[in-house]
């Protein structure tokens, strides 16, 4: 072979070399992706998503399916982006079964917005995933800034957040900084809230922050002052808290061991320490031990600062110890709505001990409750027909009772609208657990911001500015009738006395626990004003 022709093919076959090697390393740079715009990172699929992906969760693609539905029927005319943030992938059927509750009253809440308000813009409601417990909120951050400065997208809220941690705080914070308003539906951390001045004045760590849930502070003087109210003054009580790194964890203890004692002193407060929030860890034992030791006291009364899988086994140990003729009532936060899908037939047994009397009962601040205005409203017309010989007229009805049972009416005739059109939820949505109802508010709330702050013709679209400048506007007049009770947001942009529903998990006598509305509790220890117009002196 001519001397030529070999450096020729060996030019080629070095040539051929280069260009397998650079391929091969564009396609080891080229990020692994779940589908279009969603990166595979590790095990998890991070991004944001409106076209019907489910992040590999079964539980939610009917409703990821339901809501790209939504958004393809509204394509053709102006509309805004809302990102749904919050975890969207988990080994735990039961934090998958809550997924799917949230996105049920996202997507009910986009669709009350879209056919109520009536004029455009119109909601896009994209779900947007921060992988497990916020671990991988920065690049979803990042996707979120592209699409609120995309004249495309035009993002003008992010709503969800369902844990109160601190990389959930960290994507709040940057998405206020770059002007991005944020309503937060499911977090009640103190920690990821404006401060409100006594002089009506706000401090604001997050401008732009709206919060419809009561904050732990708020969750625990409402619990207080119920049972006050019950004639439960002289109770003995202790704390049991978690001393793991966790906002809500932590507010929550602060928040329940500022609580005046009005009875004699109980034990010291306990301390326990979870490795994470979904793992037991050894629990188990420490709570063996601190029950052992509340066994010895005279506390019946305990307040319980963690999490929903830890307070399920805190209360199966209480019941285990052997304190004859003891009943303990633990009372919790918000986070202790979910406990009831975690428990087992075996689980009931436990806390009713052998004679079927229950044990222990679990009360809580749940946000929501779908029976508590019928149940309110019932008693207060007993009390009006023993004080007066007529039916009540309509303003003499309580405000802050109807309106939200009015809310409430219309979203379950949203559900029956939405079942006859043969849209599929994967599930009928569970109101009890009140993630469906708190969802559905927040929604319902953006809604009204974005059609208060529009501008100009039915064409355009609100700023983000305008967006977050309605926050707190939305009082008095323009306050929103949620599910969950009047939404009447302060200068701070919190929401103001908002009440919670006082709900005991009984384990009864036999078969599966009642989880049963007792009743309302409220952070200032009475109802909101007529048409929810804040005093000046709120602190």
């Amino acid at each position: 072979m001519p001397k030529w022709k070999k450096i020729l093919y060996t030019l080629l076959a070095v040539g051929a070399a280069v260009a397998c090697g650079l391929l091969a390393y564009s396609v080891l740079q080229k990020p692994d992706t779940c589908t279009d715009g969603i990166e595979r990172i590790n095990d998890e699929c991070i991004g944001v998503d409106g076209e019907g992906y489910d992040f590999g969760t079964p539980e939610i693609r009917d409703i990821s399916r339901a809501i790209a539905d939504e958004n393809k029927r509204i394509a053709g005319q102006p509309y805004v982006t809302v990102a749904m943030m919050l975890p969207l992938q988990s080994d735990r059927p039961a934090l998958r079964r809550q997924m799917r509750s949230d996105l049920q009253g996202a997507y009910l809440g986009q669709r009350q917005a879209n056919d109520s308000e009536g004029e455009p813009p119109k909601i896009r409601l994209v779900l947007a995933n921060p992988g497990r417990n916020y671990g991988q909120q920065d690049k979803t951050v990042d996707t979120l800034l592209r699409m609120a400065d995309s004249p495309k997208d035009r993002l003008r809220a992010v709503t969800g957040f369902n844990l109160s941690l601190d990389a959930t705080e960290d994507a709040v914070r940057r998405l206020t900084e770059h002007k991005i308003p944020v309503l937060a539906s499911r977090i009640s951390g103190d920690g990821i809230a404006n401060e409100d001045g006594a002089d009506g004045m706000a401090r604001r760590r997050f401008p732009g922050l709206a919060r419809i849930i009561p904050t732990n502070f708020d969750a625990a003087r409402a619990l207080a002052n119920f049972n006050g109210e019950r004639g439960r003054e002289n109770l003995k009580t202790v704390l049991v808290y978690d001393k793991r790194p966790d906002s809500y964890n932590e507010s929550l203890a602060k928040a329940f061991s500022g609580i005046e004692e009005k009875g004699p002193p109980g034990p010291a407060a306990m301390s326990f320490e979870s490795p994470s929030i979904d793992e037991p860890g050894s629990t188990g034992n420490q709570f063996t031990q601190a029950a052992n030791n509340i066994c010895d006291s005279e506390a019946d009364f305990v307040y319980f600062a963690g999490r929903t899988l830890h307070l399920r086994i805190f209360a199966l140990k209480l019941a285990q110890v052997g304190c004859k003729d003891r009943h303990y009532t633990i009372v919790s936060g918000s986070d202790a709505a979910s406990l009831r899908q975690d428990m087992t037939e075996k689980d009931w047994e436990q806390l009713r001990g052998e004679g079927g009397e229950a044990k222990v009962t679990v009360q809580y601040a749940a946000p929501a409750h779908p029976d508590s205005w019928s149940a309110e409203l019932a008693d207060w017309k007993k009390k009006w027909d023993t004080d007066n010989d007529r039916e009540p007229t309509a303003e003499e009805l309580p405000q802050y009772l109807t309106e939200p049972k009015a809310a409430l009416d219309t979203l379950k005739k949203r559900i029956e609208t939405t079942r006859g059109e043969g849209v599929r939820l994967g599930s009928a949505p569970n109101l009890e657990d009140s993630r469906t109802m708190l969802v559905y508010d927040g929604l319902v709330t953006i809604g009204k911001a974005l059609h208060q702050a529009q501008r100009g013709g039915a064409e355009t679209v609100p700023g983000r500015e305008d967006v977050r400048g309605q926050w707190s506007l939305l009082q008095s007049r323009h306050r929103v009738p949620g599910t969950s009770g009047l939404i009447c947001l302060t200068t701070g942009g919190n929401a103001y006395d908002k009440p919670v529903a006082v709900v005991e998990l009984d384990p009864g006598g036999e078969g599966p626990g009642t989880l049963k509305f007792v009743g309302l509790g409220w952070p200032t220890g009475r109802e909101q004003p007529k048409n929810c117009v804040i005093p000046s002196s709120t602190p």
